[in-house]
């Protein structure tokens, strides 16, 4: 099990999508979408997942993680029995100066117009640059979890 430090923003433009150096389409449900442990099935590209993460600290900028790749036909199978909803998105993943990685997920369906970056960083006060597309910082805003969202969506806000 290791730790996540993540931060997440809203995204003001889609400049992003010139920057992206690969785009990768996704489809996640949760087995377990209650916020101390989140058990989620993704099928990214031609890939399965299976992910547990644990509750956040203060900040909601870290906790834990595991995830293990599953057999594409397992992840699409454990897809039908998860809680109702289905996220759809687009990720795009951008490179972020000095050397990480911003991963700008593009929301379809109940989510479409919902548009946010995340970047997974070593530790929590570690620098990064901010491009002109990054709007304003939501890490740690519940609503904005790929958990929540599948309850609550975008275009019921």
């Amino acid at each position: 099990m290791s730790r996540e430090i993540e931060r997440k923003f809203l995204v003001t433009s889609d400049i992003f999508k010139k920057k992206a150096v690969r785009e990768t389409r996704i489809k996640q449900g949760y087995l377990s979408s209650v916020p101390e442990r989140t058990v989620r099935v993704r099928v990214k590209g031609s890939s399965g997942f299976l992910t547990v993460k644990g509750i956040g600290n203060e900040s909601g900028v870290s906790r834990y993680e595991w995830e293990i790749e599953i057999p594409l036909a397992d992840a699409e199978q454990l897809l039908n029995i998860c809680e109702p909803g289905v996220i759809d998105k687009t990720r795009f993943q951008v490179n972020a100066k000095p050397h990480y990685m911003f991963e700008v997920d593009e929301f379809h369906g109940e989510n479409q117009g919902l548009v946010i970056a995340e970047i997974e960083l070593e530790d929590e006060d570690d620098y990064f640059e901010k491009p002109q597309w990054l709007g304003a910082e939501v890490t740690g805003d519940q609503k904005y979890y790929n958990a929540m969202l599948i309850k609550k969506p975008f275009s019921k806000w």
